[in-house]
């Protein structure tokens, strides 16, 4: 890379954010974070911490991420508004900022995709040319997003989006894993499950997306300007490999399946925003949708890939649900 290895991320105290920052220290790259409390991550002395530079600032003024990214060649764009709040009139304002700070410092931006911007009619199998034709307001504005990104690499911004299915790993913060199927902090007696039975679903771990990312903009020369590319993460078919390997994992092989009371997140919805997003993308759970991995299998020769059950024991151990002899180190 001509410019130094100084990553900006925005987010860095999320799931995606944090694992993508962590990672990138760990293959040498300066973090820097911007926090709207920075004084509260930084330590006594060190002006550092977890290996990051915490910057104080606001994603939502231009002048701050500009300010952040000055010298910067990635800045990783995974930032969202506490708790859903005000999700649809703030998140195109924050993207705006970063595409800004990307054309400043000549930055590429990395942004984490979902399968949110798709349609049914590109289901089953989405390959990263397949049409955006939402059909939730959550789809809408992540299809704007890009929209917005690729109309700023026709003018010179560099982007990178990597699309991967539901987020589990032991830092993911909100998640269908962490929400939906297990309570946090509690042993496996029950797991809850959204889907249908039989119905296929796409699962993301955490750790294997940050590596997955880095690697991709660690080959900054092979990439074009507007570069995209779908992880496969773990399939479960039929809804019950993830269920079984929950059980392996807590060692309690009867531990019950109850189905999500969906008509109690839509009573919720209007006063919990979170219970608001979930209901919205809930066709994820009702038909078989899969992004196509053959253009990032092309690209690093093989996808970063955790065993199932290493991957929810992690997940289960960083939740606090496994009791404390298996939940050692």
């Amino acid at each position: 890379m001509t410019q130094d290895r100084i990553a900006l991320v925005l987010g860095a105290t999320g799931g995606i954010g944090g694992e993508v920052a962590r990672r990138l220290r760990d293959c040498g790259w300066t973090v820097r974070a911007l926090h709207r409390n920075a004084t509260a991550k930084i330590g006594a002395k060190t002006g550092d911490t977890d290996g990051f530079t915490w910057i104080q600032g606001d994603a939502m003024r231009g002048e701050d991420v500009v300010a952040a990214a000055r010298g910067a060649s990635l800045i990783v764009h995974a930032v969202n508004p506490p708790g859903y709040r005000n999700w649809g009139t703030l998140v195109l304002p924050m993207l705006d900022a970063t595409i800004a700070a990307a054309r400043a410092s000549g930055a590429r931006i990395l942004l984490p995709g979902t399968l949110y911007n798709y349609g049914p009619d590109a289901f089953p199998l989405i390959d990263e040319s397949a049409p955006q034709n939402p059909v939730t307001r959550k789809g809408a504005i992540r299809r704007d997003m890009e929209r917005r990104l690729r109309d700023a690499a026709e003018t010179g911004v560099r982007v990178l989006i990597v699309r991967a299915g539901d987020y589990f790993g032991p830092k993911a913060g909100n998640s269908w894993f962490s929400q939906g199927m297990v309570t946090p902090g509690r042993a496996i007696a029950g797991i809850g499950y959204p889907g249908r039975r039989g119905v296929g679903h796409q699962w993301a771990y955490l750790p294997d997306v940050a590596e997955t990312m880095v690697r991709l903009v660690e080959r900054e020369e092979t990439l074009a300007p507007f570069a995209t590319f779908h992880m496969d993460g773990h399939w479960d078919a039929d809804g019950t490999r993830m269920v079984e390997a929950i059980r392996r994992a807590a060692g309690n092989p009867r531990a019950r399946v109850r189905a999500l009371p969906w008509w109690a997140v839509a009573l919720a919805s209007p006063f919990v925003p979170f219970f608001r997003e979930l209901r919205e993308v809930r066709y994820l759970w009702t038909r078989p949708v899969r992004l196509d991995n053959a253009r990032l299998v092309q690209a690093l020769g093989a996808e970063p890939h955790t065993p199932l059950d290493e991957a929810v024991r992690a997940t289960l151990a960083g939740l606090g649900c496994l009791p404390a002899t298996l939940n050692a180190p």
